[in-house]
């Protein structure tokens, strides 16, 4: 029974179904159960450190109702992306009512991503072809090229465009993030096909594929669902993308590698990435907040990703964080201290964002 904790995952899709159903104050259900109640719930529960033994790992490791909670997901949230285009079209909704069932869909969109980060770290073609499938709706297919060829190379140093500067404020990051993001999904894909000897313009083109897909995916809605439910896809989809760029300012905020004297960075430490062992944070973003382990070994499952001392500790949980985020001066009056104190003791070197 235990193994079956990560069901608790499931309500952020059960919150959006009763944006959809009951309409209303529930229209922000979603949102509510998000950067409410997790928050709260993370405020007054401990976390805790444990880790699995060797042999507890491996039998985890074997387990397939941890890959069945994640391929679920699919048509969980294909079909609520299908009612929510139902029922926008067809009811009659107040303004803030919209507005609510958007945003509560950009939360499950955002939690789509998070269980798409995961399958986008496995080898098999149907993982990564699930992956991509909950990639589309937030209009970042190619999270699934930069991601795993780009920031996992590149984290905590200023070659990453997603591991965000000290002092550097959420909403800056934002703008770098998500547009050099893009353009290094670009470049790695050139490289590529320069290395086998194929041309940019072509059917081998990843990237060009990528939109193409993103394109017909909103020219279906607008013709099935119309334009007013077009706005809506589109609008739900940047909130998801932000809210997956929010969790990677927080991560790595402040944290740097070493460059060494042959010009390469030391190899990824647990301490180039600031974890949570908030419970109730952690089942609900698949462990995603154990989040130096999973730099340290990608590959790792999220069931058996493991607590490191050295690690730097996030104060809160990562919903929790994320709404002291979008307040920039209290982040830092939070925040800085602690990279600089976590620094310090570590002698790693802390990157300075230009104003």
């Amino acid at each position: 029974m235990k193994d079956l904790k990560y069901s608790v995952a499931y309500l952020a899709p059960i919150m959006m179904f009763a944006a959809l159903y009951f309409g209303g104050v529930w229209s922000f259900s979603a949102v509510i159960l998000a950067f409410v109640i997790i928050p709260l719930l993370e405020a007054f529960l401990p976390g805790t450190e444990e880790n699995f033994s060797e042999a507890e790992e491996e039998k985890q490791n074997n387990k397939f109702i941890f890959d069945f909670m994640l391929y679920s997901n699919v048509p969980m949230v294909w079909s609520l992306l299908l009612y929510f285009f139902y029922v926008l079209s067809t009811s009659d909704l107040l303004w803030w009512e919209i507005m609510g069932m958007t945003m509560s869909t950009g939360v499950m969109l955002g939690y789509s991503i998070n269980v798409a980060h995961e399958m986008g770290h496995r080898h098999t073609f149907h993982e990564r072809l699930m992956s991509k499938m909950l990639l589309l709706p937030s209009h970042y297919l190619h999270f699934s090229i930069e991601h795993n060829l780009g920031h996992h190379k590149n984290v905590s140093t200023d070659k990453d465009p997603a591991s965000s500067r000290f002092n550097e404020t959420i909403y800056a990051f934002y703008f770098r993030s998500v547009w050099y993001s893009f353009l290094s999904a670009w470049n790695i894909e050139s490289k590529r096909l320069s290395r086998a000897k194929k041309g940019f313009w072509t059917m081998h083109n990843q990237m060009i594929w990528f939109q193409l897909i993103q394109i017909s995916y909103l020219s279906l809605v607008y013709i099935f669902f119309g334009p007013m439910v077009l706005v809506a896809a589109i609008i739900a989809g940047i909130l998801g993308f932000l809210l997956l760029e929010s969790v990677n300012y927080i991560e790595h905020y402040g944290l740097r590698r070493k460059k060494l004297p042959n010009g390469k960075y030391e190899p990824v430490q647990p301490y180039h990435s600031w974890n949570s062992n908030h419970e109730i944070g952690r089942i609900f973003l698949y462990e995603l907040t154990r989040h130096s382990d999973h730099h340290f070994k990608a590959t790792r499952k999220y069931q058996v990703l493991r607590h490191f001392e050295e690690s730097p500790q996030l104060p809160y949980g990562y919903p929790g964080s994320i709404i002291l985020a979008m307040f920039p001066p209290l982040w830092f009056h939070v925040m800085n201290p602690q990279v600089l104190q976590y620094v310090e003791a570590e002698g790693a070197n802390v990157s300075l964002a230009l104003a």
